[in-house]
């Protein structure tokens, strides 16, 4: 059995017990998917990361408390920021990770980490029953991204009063809810919230993948290709995108606020530091 270097980082902050927390695991190969999913639930974060190298790039996974995910932009920003700050890889060097989305490249732009992430564009489409309701919001617009997860515009207020139904909310099935609307703060262009009870995650602190949505819905209604979101969750955090065809480009900071290591690792290897 072998020790497991992990690391907390919190993501899309510069500020420490801020932004989105998650942990970022480094192996030296594959490991059992059933130990990564009890990993994740023992550390309770919104996402646990697992990393480990294959030819020239880095095989990600990601896994809540609860299942395993297709795309988290917070914990992919917290791996390369550990790969970066570890020395594992050098400073200037792009990241690319394989993942259940596709290849993904992290960049470095001066002291923010660039992430080159899908687009998914939200359309017009009519709620899930019950899900309005469980929110209790009065919605200005409502649309449905190819991944499950809803879009529903209401005004500034609600998007920071909004207390959701969660046991309501995670009856209706939906994968995830971004509750957005413009902001009235001039430092940003809107501000959102993100609920996903039915991946564990009653409210994500700052969600990375929900800003594939939001740009794309924003840069239209604005008619700007570059924003600055606002997830104002307790936590908060802030998001930079840069709006392409197909593609985003996702833009945060991090801070490590813990590091140290897994000791009952069974099936897993490690790094040497």
């Amino acid at each position: 059995m072998s020790d497991v270097p992990c690391t907390v980082v919190d993501a899309f902050t510069d500020r420490p017990f801020s932004g989105n927390p998650a942990a970022v695991c480094l192996l030296d190969g594959p490991a059992d998917a059933q130990w990564m999913q009890a990993v994740a639930a023992e550390l309770n974060l919104s996402e646990t990361a697992f990393v480990h190298p294959l030819e020239d790039r880095f095989v990600l996974r990601w896994f809540t408390p609860t299942v395993e995910v297709e795309l988290c932009g917070h914990a992919t920003l917290a791996s390369a920021y550990v790969l970066w700050t570890d020395a594992i890889v050098e400073p200037t060097a792009d990241i690319r990770f394989d993942t259940q989305s596709g290849i993904l490249t992290c960049t470095r732009d001066g002291d923010w980490i660039a992430l080159d992430f899908p687009a998914t564009p939200a359309r017009e489409a009519p709620p899930l029953p019950g899900l309005i309701e469980a929110l209790g919001v009065a919605p200005i617009f409502v649309g449905l991204a190819d991944n499950g997860n809803y879009l529903i515009v209401v005004d500034e207020a609600t998007v920071r009063d909004v207390a959701p139904d969660f046991l309501a909310l995670r009856a209706t099935g939906v994968a995830g809810v971004i509750v957005t609307a413009t902001a009235s703060d001039e430092r940003f262009d809107f501000t959102s919230r993100f609920f996903a009870p039915n991946a564990g995650i009653d409210e994500d602190p700052v969600t990375g993948s929900a800003h594939c949505c939001l740009g794309p819905y924003w840069s239209g209604r604005l008619g700007k290709p570059t924003l600055t979101g606002f997830q104002a969750s307790t936590r908060s955090g802030v998001v930079r995108v840069d709006v392409g065809a197909d593609r985003v480009m996702l833009r945060g900071k991090a801070v490590t606020v813990l590091s140290g290591t897994l000791s009952a690792a069974t099936g897993a290897g490690i790094y040497g530091r």
